[in-house]
């Protein structure tokens, strides 16, 4: 009886050259794998003066109603008409604490005015105090309005002008009554930093004292809120003599469109250009249209990012499930984001900018979105061989692919990609290792690229003895298993381990059937089989 050993012949895939990289069709970022890069320009909603702008502007020379017509084309500077404002201070509260370093005074519902002692005071909604001199709180009839005495009011800061309290669904709310001018005594250096050029705190005088006449509640109890709702309002120990002298040097003056107040919105910064009104909120004004900014480059906020997070993390601050796959912006006339659809792996959503910004706190709606991504091969390499590795780089610059070395990461080649971000990197590692995607100081994560030693079994020449060789011969000493074919699986006949040379050999008996060698993992490894022999007699 004869017996012939007929070697199986392996494929592998290999492609293209090391370090390089090439455009290929569109392709979504691997799930799990993308970093989401966001890059913007300024800061606030965009619409009106731009302060870093205006501070700018002022350095350069120009008067305050120059720069407010700049930001407001189309209006001009006239008088204005109200005297007074109401403030709502506090609102649905259980308590307060009101008082003066000095006596004060309070009129009742009745007209009635009483003299209070120096000190701070809790009222609730009973409305009891301790009035004319009196040892016990007595109770008064509301609305109570508190005056003044040598010294301002205090509710936990001291404020100009009246403070009114009343009673609302049995919680107290209390209303600061105070002049024009002596509220934006407490508005303007809350706005703006009072160090600045006096003509850019000229003109932030006069946009607050427009916007809060423009915004006044009508028919409501109060005016306008101490907040960002309307305008910050810090009362008597945020006033500061360049602001004060600022809004005195204005008095009266406030901008004009048609004839009425004109709603003059302010924030930190452009970034370059501001955003018309009907970008923003969809409504157009005549007088709140993109111009440009060119000064607001002196702001630290001018640019800002990179901000990065993955798709994973994305999900969860914008309230998705699963994870984010892709982020595509939609631009409006403005060069700002008007919305964002979000490719997630489990569900598909359009999501407005001025949300987006709000769910993942970014300064504006002016900004990029580039992605980062690699995904792993679909198999070990075998040593010696190429490996491609596709991913996107999209909306980024200078991409470079790097490895992982140690502890360190390490460039070993650029990265190009159309205009879809689509790339495929050819790479020849030469034991197991990671790669990584990377522009600037953002990296994507990074994914391990397993290699197997080469594993060979040389044609028999005798039916007692099985040869091989792996590659690299620096994996000697691995244990190598020789197994024979059985069923769907295979079963360990014998096993031997890798000399110094890199071969290796057994002594058993060759039946019909099929012999693999299978090399333990190691030396920077993952476990490596060779191509199958088909043994066989005739």
């Amino acid at each position: 009886m004869r017996r012939t050993f007929l070697l199986a012949s392996v494929t592998l895939l290999v492609a293209g050259a090391a370090a390089s990289a090439r455009v290929s069709a569109p392709a979504p970022a691997a799930v799990g794998t993308a970093t989401f890069v966001i890059t913007g320009h300024g800061w606030g909603h965009g619409v009106g003066l731009s302060q870093y702008g205006a501070y700018g502007y002022a350095q350069k020379g120009l008067d305050y109603t120059k720069i407010l017509l700049h930001y407001f084309p189309g209006t001009e500077i006239g008088a204005a008409p109200v005297s007074k404002v109401r403030v709502l201070l506090a609102g649905g509260a259980k308590s307060l604490k009101l008082g003066s370093d000095q006596d004060f005074r309070v009129r009742d519902a009745s007209g009635a005015v009483h003299t209070v002692a120096a000190g701070t005071y809790a009222l609730t909604p009973g409305l009891k105090l301790t009035v004319d001199g009196g040892t016990k709180p007595t109770a008064l009839t509301g609305p109570l309005v508190f005056q003044a005495g040598s010294a301002p009011l205090s509710l936990n800061r001291p404020y100009r002008g009246t403070i009114q309290v009343d009673v609302v669904n049995g919680k107290l709310r209390a209303i600061n009554v105070v002049g024009l001018e002596q509220y934006l005594w407490g508005v303007v250096p809350a706005e703006m930093p009072f160090q600045w050029a006096a003509e850019a705190l000229k003109a932030q005088a006069v946009a607050a004292r427009s916007y809060a006449l423009a915004t006044r509640k009508a028919g409501a109890a109060f005016d306008l809120y101490p907040d960002t709702r309307s305008q910050m309002y810090l009362g008597v120990d945020h006033e500061k003599p360049s602001t004060t002298a600022a809004v005195n040097a204005t008095a009266g003056q406030v901008v004009l469109y048609q004839g009425q107040v004109a709603k003059t919105y302010f924030f930190s910064t452009s970034g370059g250009r501001t955003m018309s009104a009907e970008d923003a909120w969809g409504t157009p004004v005549p007088y709140l249209v993109s111009v440009p900014d060119p000064y607001d480059t002196i702001s630290p906020h001018h640019d800002w990012g990179p901000l990065t997070f993955t798709g994973a993390k994305l999900a969860k601050l914008l309230k998705l499930p699963g994870s984010v796959l892709d982020l595509q912006p939609d631009l409006n006339s403005s060069g700002r984001v008007k919305s964002l659809n979000v490719v997630g792996t489990k569900t598909t959503a359009s999501i407005q900018a001025t949300d987006l910004r709000r769910e993942l706190g970014l300064r504006s709606t002016w900004f990029s979105v580039g992605v980062l991504s690699l995904s792993a091969p679909p198999r070990a390499v075998i040593f010696g061989n190429r490996a491609r590795l596709n991913g996107v780089a999209r909306g980024l610059t200078q991409t470079v692919l790097e490895q992982r070395q140690g502890a360190d990461w390490q460039a070993v080649g650029s990265v190009k990609s159309g205009d879809a971000g689509a790339v495929s990197v050819v790479v020849k590692p030469s034991v197991t290792t990671q790669y990584r995607l990377a522009s600037g100081k953002v990296s994507a994560a990074g994914v391990r690229v397993p290699v197997a030693s080469l594993v060979r079994l040389l044609t028999p020449q005798t039916q007692t003895q099985l040869r091989g060789l792996v590659r690299p011969a620096s994996v000697a000493g691995a244990r190598v298993w020789i197994q024979r074919q059985q069923g769907a699986g295979w079963a360990t006949v014998t096993q031997t381990t890798v000399a110094s040379d890199g071969t290796f050999a057994v002594n058993l008996q060759l039946t019909s059937g099929v012999y693999r060698a299978r090399v333990a993992s190691g030396h920077g490894f993952v476990a490596g089989t060779s191509a199958v022999l088909q043994v066989s007699s005739s």
